[in-house]
């Protein structure tokens, strides 16, 4: 599915191609909630790195969130959200850890998305205790992640 995105201000426009439209998992996580989650919590798309194409990238800033280091503080992490520094909308994660995906945040998008038949919940071991948790009768709910991957849940879900 060819996916069209952009910024509230629309001082950037990006489009890419994705195997994995559909807006179904909720992550609760501090840095999704804090950095794009206003129901708190983020939803992220899955895309095809090579097919981005950006207009406006002079308007894009990159932030790296600081991560715990296993040892008691704190690195940054490897991943690279990406934002319009005009008005502050997220629009995509990217790692270097795996080039050939792009993670665009399902609010940036202005094409239509199919609906979920299901969400599902993770990093509910990190949520804030104001949001409550929508879940339907069979959402799987994670306290991190779970083990099926945004491509596999695609494939089960016959998208």
């Amino acid at each position: 599915m060819q996916l069209e995105g952009s910024c509230h201000c629309q001082a950037v426009r990006f489009s890419l191609t994705s195997t994995e439209p559909v807006p179904y998992m909720r992550c609760y996580c501090s840095i999704c909630r804090k950095t794009n989650g206003a129901g708190g919590y983020g939803i992220n798309l899955g895309g095809d790195f090579k097919t981005l194409t950006v207009e406006g990238e002079e308007y894009i800033a990159v932030y790296r969130a600081r991560v715990p280091d296993g040892e008691g503080g704190s690195k940054e992490s490897h991943c690279e959200r990406r934002f319009c520094k005009r008005c502050g909308s997220g629009l995509w994660v990217y790692s270097p850890e795996w080039p050939e995906l792009v993670h665009p945040f399902a609010s940036a998008i202005d094409s239509e998305l199919p609906p979920a038949p299901e969400a599902t919940h993770i990093m509910l071991g990190s949520k804030a205790n104001w949001v409550p948790v929508e879940a339907g009768p069979n959402d799987p709910q994670f306290d991190r992640y779970p083990d099926e991957s945004l491509a596999d849940w695609h494939r089960r879900m016959g998208f």
